[in-house]
């Protein structure tokens, strides 16, 4: 070539240089693929054309690795306490010029562990971020097997459920934050490869590897490891429920002086005397309604359910004060949503069963009915 350029010079002869080449940054080209160069110059000497000189480079395309985690719902996921198969969706992509395996692991990073159980994470086959039955039959997953390499088709991103248990000890407004982290391994081999890692030191003329991948901001992963990671919340909208059981004299067979609401005001709970029992039921403010509410109440065998002369009155309202419910305003309820039933109780003592229905947050509803002392 130096040969060249000074005959070049010395004839002043005109020359052009034309040069052809395949793009060598192309957004996604394949780690692995060889890119070639290649350059033609033409010139002349004396006004004759002569033969051209080539010359050509070739370079092997590394491997750039990128992995992407995010959540596609709306955080948080409201659960319920003994809810099972709660359920976060998720996306996870393969940004890199390579296929790769991706090993997916679930953290804890807020809530009580003991209130949240069987973690697991499944292959969203329809994409439609409910877990089906087909789904759980599928089996639970640990890794994602050949997650094909990112050439704008989407076919690099996979869907992924992460499931979980919430016990019945959880209660209103816990929380609990988990994340999910991907992290590059080696794809090509039966079950997952082994971790992926950046090629150390200069280009070398074989694929190397660097790791371009962000961090997720969760604290699991850091920029540049291979990994990537996107966090989502569970909080529990649980039902709190209190319960308030009181009783009042209406009237004894001895004082007998009843006053404009049907109650003697010096009545004694002596034999023969009536008691009327309140059951108030309440949910609490900013709860989640209590659903499909059944009160079952034992009465003891020394008293006896006063049925011809009162009923059973329920959703009536009550005033709770101090610990004591006073119940009123109810509609009776015998023989529709609340039953006597003589020795249907525990042990065989008769029963008082009645339905509330459903109790939003800030609301309560009772049951009351009045007995004899035997």
């Amino acid at each position: 070539m130096k040969t060249t350029t000074q005959l070049l010079g010395a004839v002043s002869a005109l020359a052009l240089v034309a040069m052809s080449s395949s793009p060598a940054l192309a957004v996604g080209t394949t780690a692995g693929d060889t890119v070639r160069n290649d350059v033609t110059v033409t010139f002349e000497v004396g006004g004759e054309e002569q033969p051209p000189v080539v010359d050509f480079d070739t370079f092997v395309v590394d491997r750039k690795i990128d992995v992407n985690v995010n959540f596609t719902g709306v955080s948080p996921v409201g659960v319920s306490p003994g809810q099972d198969q709660a359920v976060l969706a998720f996306d996870v992509t393969n940004l890199s010029n390579d296929t790769v395996d991706l090993e997916l692991t679930t953290i804890l990073t807020a809530g009580t562990a003991a209130n949240i159980e069987n973690v697991t994470i499944y292959r969203d086959l329809n994409g439609d971020g409910v877990l089906d039955q087909a789904e759980i039959d599928a089996g639970a997953i640990t890794f994602l097997d050949e997650v094909l390499a990112d050439d704008g088709t989407g076919s690099q991103t996979i869907k992924v459920l992460v499931a979980a248990d919430i016990a019945t000890d959880a209660v209103n407004d816990d929380i609990f934050d988990i994340v999910l982290v991907a992290d590059a391994h080696e794809a090509g081999a039966t079950g997952l490869g082994a971790e992926i890692t950046a090629t150390s030191g200069a280009d070398t003329a074989a694929v190397d590897t660097v790791l371009a991948d962000g961090n997720g901001g969760t604290g699991e992963e850091a920029d540049n490891d291979g990994a990537f990671s996107d966090q989502a919340r569970f909080e529990v909208s649980g039902a709190l429920v209190t319960v308030i059981k009181s009783s009042r004299v209406i009237s004894d067979p001895v004082n007998n002086t009843l006053d404009g609401t049907g109650v003697d005001p010096n009545a004694k709970a002596i034999p023969g005397a009536v008691i009327e029992y309140c059951i108030a039921v309440s949910n609490a403010a900013d709860a989640a309604t209590a659903q499909n509410v059944n009160v079952a109440d034992d009465l003891p065998a020394d008293v006896t359910f006063a049925e011809n002369d009162f009923g059973i009155f329920v959703d009536g309202t009550a005033a709770i004060s101090g610990g004591e419910a006073t119940c009123s305003g109810g509609t009776d309820g015998e023989g529709t949503t609340a039953i006597y039933t003589a020795g249907g109780g525990t042990g065989g003592l008769d029963e008082i069963a009645a339905a509330l229905s459903d109790i939003p947050a800030s609301t309560t509803r009772s049951v009351y009915f009045r007995v004899t002392i035997n």
